[in-house]
Parts: structure tokens; C-alpha cells; sequence
């Protein structure tokens, strides 16, 4: 089992910026692959932003369109911890922020039922 802890959302003005650290215990994550998710009111969960691993291609990162040039996912397996780092936030990036591990490599734009375990979230809120 995994067990992962998000944090460091918070309020934050348009333009700012916030990083977001996933912590996880229970396993070394350094062979899982690891997602943000988030889920905005009355809204569905939306991949975010993933670091796959696998053994053939290594580490690959992918981002959805809205957040390319703004976010970047990182990974320290030193710390067991992933973080995300926000810039240039969007009041339409207000949403609960989901960490998320996969034993498998999922793909480019993948699907939360890709992933095997969750964290419960934290909640990123940007004013205009």
C-alpha cells in the first residue's frame, strides 16, 4: 500500500504562484508513476499533469494543453515526494488538487482509473 499526503495549496492572486508537494509512505514511489489531478465544483476530476516511468523509456512527463508552460510536475525519490509547481495561476485553476500513484505507466493523457491510489487532496483557490 501507498499512502499519500498532499499539501501546500492554498489562496493565491491571478499571476502568483504555488507549489504543491505530494509526500507519499508505505513504498518507494521511485518506480511508480505519479499524477495531479483536480477537481473543480460540480466538475469531473482532470488529469493535470503526470511523470510516467517505465523501464524501457525512463522518466516522461506529460501535461494537459491548459496548463503546458505554467506547471511543471518534478519528482524528488530521495524525499519519496512529488511536487507541482504552479506558475501564472488562473482563476479557472481553482479547484481540489489530487497526488496519485500508478504501478503502471499510464498513458499520455491518462484517466483516473489509471491510477491505483489517492491522496485526499488539497485545495487550490486563484483570485482575479
Amino acid at each position: 500500500q501507498v499512502q499519500l499526503v498532499e499539501s501546500g495549496g492554498g489562496l493565491v492572486q491571478a499571476g502568483g504562484s504555488l507549489r504543491l508537494s505530494c509526500a507519499a509512505s508505505g513504498r518507494t514511489i521511485s518506480r511508480y508513476s505519479m499524477g495531479w489531478f483536480r477537481q473543480a465544483p460540480a466538475k469531473e476530476r482532470e488529469f493535470v499533469a503526470t511523470i510516467n516511468w517505465s523501464y524501457w523509456s525512463g522518466s516522461r512527463t506529460y501535461y494537459v494543453d491548459s496548463v503546458k508552460g505554467r506547471f511543471i510536475i518534478s519528482r524528488d525519490d530521495a524525499k519519496n515526494t512529488v511536487y507541482l509547481q504552479m506558475n501564472k495561476l488562473k482563476p479557472e485553476d481553482t479547484a481540489v488538487y489530487y497526488c496519485a500513484a500508478a504501478t503502471s505507466s499510464p498513458g499520455s493523457y491518462p484517466s483516473p482509473d489509471e491510477y491505483d491510489y489517492w491522496g485526499q487532496g488539497t485545495q487550490v483557490t486563484v483570485s482575479s
